[in-house]
């Protein structure tokens, strides 16, 4: 479906007449990837997309247990219908849990992603990961899979980063934070720092330099050993 600016302003165009609710009728019809699209047609269709009305009908038409969901405890806020929406949306399409589909999950890695990705200074991780366990506990999961899901979450987070200056920066800051041993399930996920390392020694490699490159791999051979090769050779 293709939407042309010229065509959704012209006087005989009869979608271009419609009253607010039938537009968000048809919207929440169409295939979410277009929607970015639609919003930038008019204004009037931007308004909608901004609104709270539009995320409703959309959470409802497309997850309608949602309104089913129970009270909402813990420390990552819930937040209105559109980043409901984005949550679910999240724990659906990036995440494989088969016929779970936790809102919770996608709620986490939103929360994670933004702390990581837009704020100016990220708590350190150690303090990002016990919010995220708070979290699964408090919502009811024991404390074995709200380990397994905080890795899960940070694995995906980490994956779906801009490979941008930023994350560079980012990444590397969470490769060099000092070891803080917390008990179980407090404790980070091996992995999670192996995949930090893999993408800073792989994906981020042209951004080392001489000091960033050996303080990384000093970092790294005091979790890992032995290290893979491709990590070695400045």
């Amino acid at each position: 479906m293709t939407y042309d600016r010229e065509t959704a302003n012209s006087y005989e165009n009869p979608l271009g007449k419609l009253p607010d609710h039938l537009l968000v009728e048809i919207f929440i019809r169409v295939p979410v990837t277009d929607w970015a699209k639609i919003s930038c047609v008019k204004k009037q269709w931007a308004k909608l997309f901004e609104g709270e009305c539009l995320w409703q009908a959309a959470l409802i038409k497309t997850y309608p247990f949602a309104d089913l969901a129970k009270r909402w405890p813990g420390p990552i806020p819930r937040g209105l219908s559109k980043r409901r929406f984005t949550a679910l949306y999240v724990s659906r399409h990036i995440f494989a849990l088969g016929d779970e589909m936790d809102e919770i999950v996608g709620h986490t890695y939103l929360f994670l992603k933004e702390q990581l990705e837009i704020s100016s200074m990220p708590a350190p991780s150690t303090i990002l990961h016990g919010t995220i366990i708070d979290q699964f506990i408090s919502c009811g999961n024991p404390r074995e899979r709200a380990h397994e899901l905080a890795s899960l979450i940070w694995l995906a987070v980490i994956d779906n980063l801009e490979e941008d200056e930023r994350t560079f920066h980012v990444l590397k800051r969470l490769a060099l934070e000092g070891n803080v041993f917390l008990p179980f399930p407090y404790s980070r996920s091996n992995k999670v720092l192996w995949n930090i390392f893999e993408k800073l020694f792989t994906d981020f490699r042209d951004c080392l330099n001489h000091a960033d490159y050996y303080d990384l791999l000093g970092s790294a051979k005091s979790r890992f050993q032995p290290i893979p090769s491709t990590w070695l050779g400045y």
